[in-house]
């Protein structure tokens, strides 16, 4: 029987309650299935992977790609998946609004607004704008008594603005806008998740594993809810693809090909 999307937003919801998990990020409906086929309960997009997977870089995707691409990962798998919606794909806060109610729309059970405006001149909004934008994001989700949940993420340190303490306070301030879990890509040491874990508690905070090196055991003692890889599954198959190709194509040889996963195992993986 299939699930409803109500039920995949209240499963979302109950997963941040208690305990640690992992949220993988597939970049299309094969990758997808085949992490709910390995056991995950839940997943979540990429803005990196699913720009790569239909040639452009990351941050260079529509919205109407983006809704799309949710669209089609929502109606392939009975899990719930969090949408990385970048940061909304609007400057603006009313039209951050709108952008999310879009993105409700198309199943989602969780999504994410982050503070970064793509302007290397002013990386990052300013706080109060930046605050709007979370607020905005809140009333969009709850117009429509979807049940959707909120991650507020600072990029502060992607950026190259590597000051915790302004990290925190802008998590807090997330937290207090709506937010109803907190994210801050590219934080690496265990004081830094600690101080952020116990700066917003009790909500919940999720970790970018791959700048981070913990393993899954490591960051539960920590305090952190929720993970994510962001890109690297991606990376990881693009890793693969390149270097057959470039053997083949500077080599004319074809060793790496012997390296590749069983079709008979796609095949009845996705039988």
């Amino acid at each position: 029987m299939p699930v409803s999307t109500t039920d995949k937003r209240a499963t979302f919801r109950d997963m941040h309650e208690a305990g640690c998990f992992v949220l993988p990020n597939p970049y299309d409906v094969g990758s997808a299935r085949a992490l709910r086929n390995l056991g995950f309960k839940a997943i979540a997009s990429t803005s990196a992977g699913f720009a790569w997977s239909i040639g452009r870089p990351d941050n260079r995707v529509t919205l109407e790609d983006v809704l799309q691409h949710l669209t089609v990962l929502c109606d392939a798998v009975d899990l719930p998946v969090n949408a990385d919606f970048e940061g909304g794909f609007a400057h603006e806060a009313e039209k951050v609004a709108a952008h999310v109610a879009r993105a409700v729309q198309t199943g989602v059970a969780g999504l994410s607004i982050e503070d970064s405006t793509g302007d290397p001149a002013r990386p990052l909004y300013e706080r109060a704008p930046a605050i709007e934008r979370i607020k905005a994001a809140r009333s969009a989700i709850d117009a429509g008594s979807s049940g959707v949940l909120l991650t507020g993420r600072c990029e502060g340190f992607l950026v190259g603005q590597a000051d915790l303490g302004m990290v925190i306070d802008r998590l807090t301030a997330y937290a207090e806008a709506g937010a109803d879990c907190l994210y801050a890509p590219g934080i690496k040491t265990r004081e830094e998740i600690s101080a952020i874990v116990k700066a917003v508690h009790p909500k919940p905070v999720n970790l970018l594993i791959g700048a981070s090196g913990l393993s899954v055991t490591e960051a539960a003692a920590l305090g952190v809810r929720r993970i994510s890889v962001g890109g690297s599954l991606a990376r990881t198959a693009w890793s693969g693809f390149m270097r057959a190709a470039r053997e083949i194509a500077e080599k004319g040889t074809f060793t790496e090909l012997g390296q590749g996963y069983s079709g008979a195992e796609l095949n009845k993986m996705f039988g």
